[in-house]
């Protein structure tokens, strides 16, 4: 089976020849090309029974790489099942126009950041409107930033609970369908993407390269801002599984997806990269989609997030600041009932025992004896 990894040892030399990536994604690069490798170091494992030898080398830990997101995603799930109200989740995903996606790929630590301001403010606003919901809800939002083919696709996934607190902090429910018009949800959003767009094109916070350079001058800005808002922002909603913890799962299949993972590559040659890809316009048929080796890690690379950037954001009842209070009360208001998260407390290693179903301690030479550490071994490449 191909690896990312191993797309990255054959073309990424090829790819530093004809690009310049910026220092976020050469060291997610380096972070892939190194993963599991001697590079990083690890540990030596002595058998205290036979004396067998096992070497285990560091995962890179980089959000991007996908040999390290397994478990990340799993510890993620269980800490969310301890925040669970028994109460109907939608999915609602918000996407700009192609219009705007150089800029935002341009300015994207600001503008993505935006997106979720423009998200979170939409969300706050409908749902405390007493003609949708007339409550506080709470919602999470995750940023992902491509489509299935890897092209520059920046869009939010928003979670949000189909009910939330009144003022007189009473539990209010949602309909069975989404409480909020999607049409009205679009136009919200739009609105409020565009009106802080101008705000920061007056404030001199935007940078313009390559094309977009000719929209530095203000009348092709507005232009830009006009034939935005001429156009419908496309929203889609739809409801998540009726059981609490079926809905944790299946978010976190968004909340640590990166591009592309490993089980979609099908093959390699000495020029290409050949992957599979769902057509959303053909009833979400599978396809495959074969790419030049450089343009794939272009393509790959473009996804690399700024550095110290938050994916996913809480808000309302489901913020930090609230889970004492608000979200306390809700559980008692609607009876939800008390998850105990597995993996509290738990090791690393007794961790991946439990999710790979088998005692990873345990000897692979005698069965019988247990590894125990006998040695750190230093890192042999860059940190």
């Amino acid at each position: 089976m191909i690896n990312i990894q191993q797309v990255f040892q054959k073309f990424f030399p090829e790819f530093n020849k004809v690009y310049t990536p910026n220092l976020m994604q050469q060291k997610a690069a380096r972070d892939i090309l190194n993963c599991k490798t001697s590079a990083l170091g690890g540990n030596s494992y002595e058998c205290e029974e036979c004396g067998h030898i096992k070497i285990q080398y560091n995962s890179c830990r980089n959000r991007h790489c996908p040999m390290c997101q397994g478990i990340n995603k799993s510890i993620w799930i269980d800490k969310r099942t301890k925040d669970i109200i028994d109460a109907p989740y939608f999915h609602v995903v918000f996407t700009i126009p192609l219009e705007l996606q150089s800029l935002v790929y341009q300015n994207q630590k600001l503008l993505y950041t935006l997106m979720y301001k423009a998200v979170a403010e939409t969300l706050q606003e409908l749902s405390s409107d007493k003609k949708y919901l007339g409550a506080q809800t709470g919602f999470f939002s995750i940023l992902h930033t491509w489509g299935q083919d890897l092209h520059y696709h920046p869009h939010i996934h928003t979670v949000i609970l189909a009910g939330g607190l009144t003022k007189l902090n009473t539990w209010r429910s949602g309909s069975k369908k989404f409480f909020i018009p999607v049409k009205v949800l679009s136009k919200k959003f739009r609105g409020k993407f565009l009106y802080y767009l101008k705000k920061y094109y007056s404030e001199n916070l935007l940078k313009f390269y390559g094309d977009m350079k000719q929209y530095e001058t203000p009348n092709y800005f507005q232009h830009l801002l006009d034939l935005c808002y001429l156009k419908d922002w496309y929203t889609f909603s739809q409801r998540t599984f009726s059981s609490p913890l079926a809905v944790i799962k299946y978010l976190g299949n968004y909340t640590h997806r990166i591009a592309i993972s490993n089980s979609r590559i099908i093959s390699m040659d000495d020029d290409t990269v050949t992957f599979t890809v769902k057509s959303y316009k053909d009833n979400s048929k599978k396809k495959t989609l074969t790419l030049k080796g450089v343009e794939f890690i272009r393509r790959f690379l473009m996804h690399i997030l700024p550095k110290g950037f938050v994916k996913i954001r809480y808000y309302g009842i489901l913020a930090n600041r609230n889970k004492k209070t608000k979200l306390s009360l809700c559980r008692k208001l609607t009876n939800s009932p008390i998850y105990k998260p597995r993996f509290e407390g738990l090791t690393t290693t007794e961790i991946l025992c439990i999710l790979i179903g088998k005692d990873i301690t345990l000897c692979p030479e005698c069965k019988k004896g247990k590894l125990r550490e006998s040695k750190i071994l230093l890192k042999m490449g860059f940190p």
